[in-house]
């Protein structure tokens, strides 16, 4: 597929260093840490199951608790994601905002040691602290592509750092499972050592990237508040969105995909054990199956899409996850038919296994399409805007799915609820129909131009 390169992408986004690009995605690498060990694969399950615990009622009331704490971070990153990304480009402080949201996570993250059995206020507070100051972390860090590559090779390094994110989150999660066991009330003193693993695995992993990721821009004077530049630079992109057309469309498909995403981020491994009740061994080897799966599906999709085009690849990783929610939804009652048709004795959580692979694989692709696709949609003069942008339709993603499948669950249980996925994937494909990759693009192309010559003091074109 041809796109057309803009003369900003073109002219000044050269390719990085090899070493600046490792130390961009070794951010990736280090917060995996977090997002799998806290939010997907120990810490939401320990919290559901033993520190609210309230089997009787089949666990609704603490995965409703899990999802509003979740669903309250991803809200304080809508409203604040786009004015930190206004003033990190206008002030060329990327790396700041970073750097803070950083040791916000580290410190929340460690401090889960502190919930007990019981504690659900101070787990709740530690969650959406912690995942606020994440979420924004992976937005501010995402801010940094456009300028790692020209567009051609935005999908390859995009899906380098997920791909190497989910190596960094294998050997986090790794040893952290075979370390501290299982997520039980018997085995409460081992594995709440979790939060402060996390929080020291990201705190180190993470060096790198403030090392060799370097900070582009030249920032602007600063005589007024970061409040009254945020709002104006906000306000005129705002306006400004017309010209942005495309990127608007695939942000609202972006809402539907990611909302789908989060819930399966958020709620996969407390299925695993609610619906599936799978055992210890096989939830280590889903977690491994996984990992491997979507570094598989964020490095090879990176490569295939710098060919057939980022959109289309997108909407395949979306048809991807469609088969996958269903495969989830069915795994109960297609183990009982093959044992009963075919005279198997397997356990639904070893078909879960073969699922497994599918969600993985559609993961890590997804995601890294979706990144790269805002990256050649974005003038380099407000990536770290149109990343705040980004950030807040996959937050408000987050909001909408997660609080929508804690409602939907406590009423029709959770397995009926994850079908919610299927059908919020479905109207993301439709959406993204009306996407053209070129016309963004060239959108692009022609701000940085007019800009670039208004800033050197030509005449800018109408």
């Amino acid at each position: 597929m041809s796109v057309l390169p803009s003369a900003g992408q073109a002219g000044t986004r050269k390719r990085a260093s090899n070493k600046e690009i490792l130390g961009w995605a070794m951010f990736d690498f280090a917060n995996q840490a977090y997002t799998l060990l806290i939010i997907t694969v120990v810490f939401g399950e320990l919290f559901t199951t033993v520190i609210v615990g309230d089997r009787d009622d089949g666990f609704r009331l603490a995965n409703l608790l899990w999802s509003l704490a979740l669903a309250i971070s991803y809200l304080l990153v809508v409203i604040t994601g786009p004015l930190c990304g206004a003033v990190m480009d206008y002030r060329a402080e990327k790396k700041r905002f970073l750097f803070i949201s950083y040791l916000v996570t580290v410190v929340a993250t460690a401090l889960l040691y502190f919930v007990a059995p019981g504690y659900v206020l101070l787990g709740v507070v530690l969650i959406v602290v912690s995942n606020y100051a994440y979420s924004m972390g992976e937005s501010f860090i995402a801010a940094f592509l456009p300028d790692l590559g020209p567009p051609q090779d935005l999908g390859k390094i995009s899906g380098f750092g997920w791909a190497l994110g989910y190596v960094g989150g294998l050997f986090a999660a790794g040893f952290t499972l075979m370390a501290l066991g299982e997520a039980t009330a018997d085995n409460f003193e081992r594995i709440r050592w979790v939060g402060p693993f996390a929080a020291g695995f990201f705190l180190v992993a993470a060096i790198p990237t403030f090392l060799w990721l370097k900070e582009r821009g030249t920032p602007q004077p600063h005589r007024r508040r970061y409040r009254e530049i945020a709002w104006e630079r906000v306000s005129t992109t705002l306006h400004e969105l017309q010209r942005f057309r495309d990127l608007g469309i695939f942000l609202v498909s972006l809402l539907f995909s990611m909302a789908g995403i989060y819930i399966i981020i958020a709620f996969a491994f407390i299925y695993g054990a609610q619906v599936i009740g799978w055992d210890e061994a096989v939830r280590n080897i889903m977690f491994i199956i996984v990992q491997i799966t979507a570094a598989a599906g964020a490095l090879g999709f990176g490569f295939i899409q710098d060919r057939i085009g980022t959109k289309f690849t997108y909407q395949l990783t979306l048809l991807l996850w469609v088969a996958a929610v269903l495969a989830i939804w069915a795994t109960p009652e297609v183990t009982a038919f093959l044992n009963a048709t075919l005279g198997f004795s397997w356990e639904a959580q070893h078909l879960f296994l073969f699922v497994g692979c599918l969600a993985g694989l559609s993961l890590g692709s997804s995601q890294s399409a979706s990144r790269a696709l805002v990256g050649l949609f974005s003038p380099t003069r407000k990536a770290a805007e149109f990343f705040g942008f980004w950030g807040l339709a996959n937050k408000l993603a987050g909001v909408l799915g997660i609080i929508g499948l804690g409602l939907l669950q406590t009423v029709v249980g959770l397995q009926a609820s994850i079908l919610l996925c299927a059908a919020l994937f479905s109207v993301a494909m439709l959406i993204c129909l009306a996407v053209n990759q070129a016309r963004g693009q060239q959108a692009a192309a022609e701000w940085e131009a007019r800009h670039a010559a208004a800033a050197s003091g030509e005449e800018a074109a109408p």
